[in-house]
This record gives C-alpha cells, sequence and structure tokens, in this order.
C-alpha cells in the first residue's frame, strides 16, 4: 500500500514514519510536508529501510496539493496539528478522496466534529481511526482492557498520562517536546495551552459536559495506589462517552508534581484573561519566567501530589461477578516505561504506525470514524508494542500491561 505521511518530518510523524517502514504491506511512503527540505532530510536519513520513500511538498491549507496528494495513497498518516485547526481539513479531504486515514488528535473539540463524519465516511468506504497516539491512543485500549473485566454499567472512567513524572524519577518537560528547531512552539505545546484553558469536555452524571480544566481527581487505583491528578482537556472523555457509556464520571488526567500544576494555572489564568495567547504560553512554559516560577513555586505548597499513582494508566469502576471493584490497567513498571512516556515523539509516533499496521492487514478496516477503542485490537496491539519496546515486558505481563481488579466496599474513585 502506498502511505502518505503528512508532517512527517515532525518529531511524532518521523517515528511513525521509521516503523511503518518495516511494515509488511507498504510499498512506499511519500513523506510530505510544507517544508520540502525537511520531507528530503528524512527520506535520505531512512535511505537504507528498505522500503521506497519520497519527498513531497504538500501544504495542508492548500486544497489542490492536499487533494492531488491523497488521491494518490491508500491510506494517510495525519500528524499535522493542532487538530482543532488542521484535523478537519485533512479528514474531509481524505473522505472526498477515498483515502483511509490516521491521526493523532490529541483535541477533543475537533475530534467531536470528526467523529459527526462517521456516515459520509462510511459511504465513501473510509477507515478513519482519530486518536490512534499515546493519550489518546494508548490510554484508549488500557481503558478497554479494564471495562472487559466488568460485567455491568461502567459506573467511573478515568485515563492519565505524566507529565513531569515517571516510574523511577521527577523532571521537567524537555524543550525539544515544547520548541521546535526554528525557537517557535511545537504544535504539542500549543495544543496543551489550549487543553488547560477555557472549559473542556468531561462525563459527569453520565452526561458529557464542560468543565474548568485543572481540577484535581483524588484516585485509589490499586492497593498501595493512591494519589491525586488533575483534568486536562483531551477526547478520552468524549469517545468514551459513545463507547461505553460510563454513568458515573469519565476525564483525562495528567500525573503532574504540584509545581509544575501551579506554572500551568497561572497560565491558564493569562489564556482565559486574554493577556497571553496559546502560543505565547507555550513559549513561556519552554523559558519559564522568573516572576512566574517563583509565584508557582508558593501556590504550589497548597496542591496535592501524585503520591503512587502510576505514570500512565486508565481505571474503571463497576461490579465484576456481582461485586463492587475497581479495575486498573497499567504499563508495567519497568525502565521500557519511562523510556517510551519519557519521549513524546516515541510514544505518539510508535502506536500509530502500529495502528497502521492493523489497518494493513485488513483487521480494523471498517467504514466509518472511528476511535481506538471501537476498532483497535487491545491484545494485538500490546502485543506489538512490546516488540517494539522490549524492556515493557516482565515476569507476568508478556504485553506490557498490568491489570489490578481490587474489590471496593466503598466508593475509592472520588473528586
Amino acid at each position: 500500500m502506498r502511505i502518505l505521511a503528512l508532517g512527517g518530518p515532525g518529531a511524532m510523524g518521523a517515528v511513525a514514519v521509521r516503523v511503518a517502514a518495516g511494515l509488511p504491506g507498504v510499498t512506499e511512503i511519500v513523506v510530505a510536508d510544507r517544508r520540502l527540505e525537511a520531507a528530503q532530510s528524512l527520506v535520505r536519513r531512512l535511505a537504507g529501510s528498505g522500503t521506497s520513500m519520497r519527498p513531497l511538498r504538500v501544504d495542508v491549507t492548500d486544497a489542490g496539493e492536499l487533494r492531488a496528494a491523497l488521491e494518490h495513497s491508500d491510506v494517510v498518516l495525519n500528524t499535522v496539528g493542532p487538530y482543532y485547526r488542521f484535523g478537519m481539513t485533512v479528514l474531509r479531504a481524505a473522505i472526498a478522496a477515498g483515502t483511509h486515514y490516521l491521526d493523532i488528535c490529541d483535541d477533543w473539540e475537533p475530534t467531536q466534529q470528526m467523529l459527526d463524519l462517521d456516515e459520509q465516511a462510511r459511504a465513501a468506504g473510509v477507515c478513519a481511526v482519530v486518536g490512534m497516539g499515546a493519550s489518546p491512543g494508548v490510554s484508549n485500549l488500557l481503558a478497554l482492557r479494564a471495562v472487559t473485566l466488568l460485567d455491568g454499567p461502567v459506573r467511573d472512567l478515568y485515563t492519565a498520562w505524566p507529565v513531569d513524572v515517571s516510574s523511577s524519577e521527577a523532571g521537567g518537560q524537555d524543550d525539544e517536546q515544547l520548541l521546535g528547531p526554528d525557537g517557535r512552539p511545537t504544535a504539542a505545546a500549543v495544543h496543551w495551552m489550549e487543553q488547560i484553558s477555557g472549559k473542556v469536555a468531561v462525563v459527569d452524571g453520565g452526561r458529557l459536559v464542560r468543565r474548568r480544566p485543572l481540577q484535581p481527581v483524588t484516585l485509589t487505583v490499586a492497593p498501595g495506589r493512591s494519589g491525586t491528578a488533575y483534568i486536562v482537556g483531551h477526547p478520552e472523555p468524549v469517545t468514551f462517552h459513545r463507547s461505553f457509556r460510563p454513568t458515573g464520571r469519565s476525564a483525562n488526567l495528567m500525573v503532574i508534581t504540584p509545581t509544575t500544576l501551579a506554572y500551568l494555572d497561572l497560565l491558564r489564568q493569562g489564556i482565559d484573561s486574554g493577556t497571553l495567547t496559546n502560543e505565547t504560553a507555550a513559549a513561556d512554559l519552554a523559558r519559564p519566567s522568573v516572576g512566574r516560577g517563583l509565584r508557582a513555586t508558593v501556590s504550589a505548597l497548597g496542591r496535592k501530589g501524585p503520591g503512587t499513582l502510576p505514570p500512565f494508566f486508565a481505571t474503571a469502576t463497576g461490579t465484576r461477578h456481582g461485586s463492587p471493584v475497581t479495575v486498573t490497567a497499567r504499563l508495567a513498571d519497568t525502565p521500557g516505561v519511562a523510556a517510551l512516556t519519557d519521549d513524546m515523539a516515541e510514544a505518539t509516533g510508535v502506536p500509530l504506525a502500529l495502528g497502521l499496521a492493523q489497518l494493513l492487514d485488513g483487521s480494523p478496516v471498517r467504514p466509518g470514524v472511528h476511535p481506538p477503542e471501537s476498532v483497535i485490537d487491545a491484545e494485538r496491539f500490546f502485543h506489538d508494542l512490546v516488540r517494539q519496546t522490549p524492556r515493557l515486558r516482565i515476569d507476568g505481563a508478556p504485553d506490557g500491561v498490568v491489570v489490578d481488579v481490587t474489590p471496593t466496599d466503598v466508593e475509592v474513585v472520588r473528586s
């Protein structure tokens, strides 16, 4: 199959292209970007992969260029962000061209809009998988693992990912994840500012509603595993509301230290008041100002920390065999999980390519627009992930996932 990698030279796109080059069934990868020289550089770097590659200049805001690239491709990997600006544009064009589609969309607003294109995609025979990265993506499939062990309705369903904590140590955000080679904020950083400000989608009382981000949620997910994480805008509650219908609460959370949280809250206040834009806030996060740093240090003193929460997990409450339980699915506590989650490009690009692997052999090819939990084979995915990240495998968890089922006589997930 011919693969079009839109935004392929970017950090996450380059990882996806590297992994995709080793997949059976890939006959050609077109590395596309508005910067032709960046596409050419990646093609040269991966020249020994054994898969035919060629660079192509494509600006996704140019309808003609985008259409021409899609019409000559079987599948598009879209890593052009932020998705609240470009997601709908590319998906609509892919449906019009009859090209299968995967992306790493991590904005909840366009996720809702893209899911609404399901009927058009089905009519065109296009399979689109939206949000096939780390969070969303891996997080959705961890949630699926947890939910399948419940035998009744899902009550509460949370996913969480690490910001500045890992299974072994705490650290700051990597400047390379926040600033591009040109010194400007990356799309990922701008997205992050969008999702810590304004109102974001969560499920409350079984209804999809909007709430202020950065609010605390205190969790006990397993014996000896408890702490506080914080709400951030992400697609998981939107797709879970459709896929699993939780009757209680659902949100995506950041596992984050109090000092970083306090700094983000100051940026949120600036964005909400109009004194900062998403771009200026992202630049400030990459190069923190002394004044905000001091204020954040003081503010952090009154905030709860992550305690002993795992760095990356999904937790669901409901019943199993008629008894109340909490089921938590988490990546194994090995050096492999830190190596994966501490590198945003690897954590996002590898899952995208593994989603492509399933589409290539026809596993999830069902026309329509789907979140990962509705169409990706989770068991196969995690086994494939371990093959890409062998250090995730431990005794008792050959696929790198540990599942804790804890009887609960009282509610253990609360906010």
